[in-house]
């Protein structure tokens, strides 16, 4: 309709007023200093409270004044904030969604504007799939059970939550408030199967099943998981490109997509990945997920819980805050890796920031920016591959992408206590690469590709070492190996090795070896009898290279209580396989020191985790025992023109000899690096 006569002056008035606004914040918007986008970031925070109908007086006590003094302490290149969590209600006030009931001021433009001010970029934590205020009020847009009922928290990818509100609530935040991206919690770690309608009739379309199953064991139960994951990943796809469509600079990452949680290539448009470790045995935690995410080809970075949800034993009751060397060497052994690291502190239910814990954010800072121009963007040296199989993982899990990895992690926990450098690799990063690795480790697989198993049988043609950690791994290469195994002759585990016996839970089977197979190791029938022992472990030549097998399961048992003895046997075995790493590590309990060797700027990194102290048992430590001195011998082809221990710049005296060269570290606080300058 065209304005009258009388309205057209006021029209013009109101369009020459939003030209001048919209001049005045270009303007404005020039003027502030540029923010690295993610894939340039390296050090963040996280803040998030997942506000709730409790939450009446939102932005009250949240200033500039709190803002800039998070930045002054910590100097992050970017700060994570709430603006939606898990019940559903919007931390900001949203004009296309569920605002929490009360506000003072607007609390989100406290944020932008002080970060943009200061340089600094801001993500917003936003709870995607998982949205308890949605399904409540809107029914059509939740999942539905087995039973029929409808999912008191998951949204459905098959219905239209993420077009009437994602994806406008998106828009939002980028158009109106400018934020730079969003981390997307509760996404695909909360995605359930969906057994309503319009799932069932896709379902029945994409594979002929004419019903949803019953659950495990049904026919139809695998591909009904399988349907669900790409159901997901379309899910993913569409929402990325929804925000995309109009604002394309915007930046998206759903937490825990493409990682140890979905281990498979990265299949959606996202800007970078990431995740938040477990709050307790977070080591461990970090060495499985971020090994996985090194190799997916896209910036990475993850996030550490500055507190704990379990009581500590030796720390005043009621505390929960870990200190700042427990932060510290939770981020080594992510920068030791080459990603980015963010740790999660907590809002009020105001959304205001505690402030009293940034300088504990800030030692932990200092801590990664010594650390940032040597590690950051480093790439690992091909040494030692621990298989995180795709297929065989969704196979072993009765979620869509829920995680049974304590098999996978305790075999890597037992190699990296004995300080090999590994790598976590699925097939589609193996793919073209196998024979870059000089041993490859099968984990506890029950279920590998039948072309894959073909690829790693000419890996071991071709050279390579090739080594099976359990008998069903190691079921899936009898013939190559040259073993036949008797299940019904199965018995306890009493592993002997280098004069100590330990009993370890789970059976092996009986075994009977050909004649190219060579026994390695002792099983006895009980932990006193010597006499009865079976083989642990068989090594078989295949062409020009070697297949072995453990005869034993020994990964979960890992995770729950490591075990010397059963560590010291792998460890054995993997080193008769691959005598030469480039590096080795000695002096000091094995165990309390991670390797990982990487490059960069052509410098050879041989990075030094201290993982000493109950960290597996104990959820808050105020100290870290110190480790070393450490006796390092590294395989270089010529002499080095200098050799120092970083970030404290110490020159270290070496001797070189054969292609080697032999040093000492005189300690290993939390982290230490040395680097191998090449010769000129």
């Amino acid at each position: 309709m065209n304005p009258t006569r009388h309205e057209r002056p006021r029209t013009m008035r109101r369009t020459i007023a939003c030209l001048i606004f919209l001049a005045t914040a270009v303007a404005a918007r020039g003027a502030e200093p540029p923010r690295l986008r993610r894939s340039e970031s390296f050090l963040g925070i996280h803040f998030d409270f997942h506000a709730g109908p409790d939450c009446k007086e939102v932005g009250r006590n949240t200033t500039a004044a709190m803002v800039d003094r998070i930045i002054d302490l910590v100097r992050p290149d970017y700060l994570q904030v709430d603006c939606k969590g898990h019940p559903g209600y919007t931390s900001y006030p949203t004009k296309v969604g569920n605002p929490a009931p009360g506000f003072v001021g607007d609390p989100l433009k406290v944020w932008r504007e002080a970060t943009a001010r200061r340089g600094v970029a801001l993500y917003m934590h936003y709870s995607g799939i998982y949205d308890e205020h949605a399904v409540r009020t809107h029914p059509d847009w939740a999942a539905t059970r087995a039973d029929g009922a409808k999912d008191d928290r998951a949204t459905t990818p098959f219905g239209p939550y993420a077009n009437a509100l994602l994806i406008p609530q998106l828009r939002e935040l980028a158009g109106v408030y400018g934020v730079d991206g969003v981390w997307i919690d509760g996404d695909c770690w909360a995605t359930v199967p969906d057994y309503g309608d319009a799932a069932a009739a896709a379902f029945r379309s994409a594979t002929g099943f004419q019903a949803p199953p019953k659950g495990p064991g049904d026919p139809a139960w695998r591909p009904f998981l399988d349907f669900h994951r790409d159901a997901y990943r379309d899910y993913l796809r569409r929402v990325v490109a929804g925000v995309k469509a109009t604002n394309p600079t915007f930046q998206v990452c759903s937490n825990w997509a493409f990682t140890d949680h979905m281990p498979e290539p990265v299949s959606a448009p996202v800007d970078f990945l990431s995740g938040d470790f477990s709050p307790q045995d977070s080591v461990n935690s970090a060495r499985l997920s971020g090994r996985y995410l090194a190799r997916q080809g896209i910036p990475w970075d993850l996030m550490a819980w500055s507190f704990t949800t379990v009581a500590s034993k030796t720390t005043a009751p009621g505390r929960n805050t870990k200190s700042a060397v427990q932060l510290e060497r939770e981020a080594a052994g992510i920068l030791a890796l080459g990603g980015g690291f963010q740790a999660y502190f907590g809002q009020g239910r105001d959304g205001s920031v505690n402030l009293d814990r940034m300088p504990v954010m800030a030692e932990v800072a200092a801590f990664c920016r010594a650390r940032q121009a040597l590690c950051h963007h480093s790439r690992a040296v091909p040494q030692v591959a621990l298989l995180f199989s795709t297929p065989a993982h969704y196979r072993g899990v009765d979620q869509l992408f829920g995680r049974d990895n304590e098999r996978l992690a305790g075999v890597l926990a037992s190699l990296l206590e004995s300080r090999h450098s590994v790598e976590v690799l699925g097939e589609h990063h193996l793919a073209g690469r196998l024979d870059d690795y000089p041993l490859i480790i099968v984990p506890e697989w029950e279920y590998l590709a039948p072309g894959f198993i073909e690829d790693l049988k000419g890996y071991a043609r071709r050279g390579g070492s090739l080594l099976l950690i359990g008998p069903e791994s190691a079921g899936l290469f009898a013939d190559v190996l040259d073993v036949k195994f008797d299940p019904a002759a199965g018995r306890d585990v009493h592993l002997a090795h280098d004069g100590a016996v330990t009993t370890l839970p789970g059976k092996a089977p009986g075994v009977a070896l050909g004649p190219r197979a060579k026994p390695v190791g002792t099983l006895l029938a009980t932990k006193s009898d010597r006499s009865s022992g079976r083989p642990a472990a068989a090594v078989t030549g295949l062409g020009e290279g070697k297949v072995a097998a453990t005869f034993f399961p020994m990964g979960r048992a890992y995770s729950h209580e490591p075990d010397a003895t059963a560590r010291a046997f792998l460890d054995a075995l993997a080193r008769s396989l691959f005598p030469d790493p480039i590096a080795v590590v000695a002096g000091s309990p094995s165990a309390d020191v991670d390797v990982h060797v990487a490059t960069k700027g052509g410098r050879l990194l041989v990075n030094l985790v201290n993982a000493s102290g109950p960290h597996r048992t104990e959820p808050i430590l105020d100290a870290i025992p110190p480790v070393g001195p450490l006796d390092v011998t590294i395989r270089v082809p010529a002499r080095p023109a200098r050799v120092t221990l970083q970030p404290a710049g110490i020159d270290l005296p070496f001797a070189h000899e054969n292609s080697r060269i032999r040093l000492t570290v005189p300690g290993v606080a939390v982290h230490e690096v040395v680097v191998v300058e090449p010769s000129k």
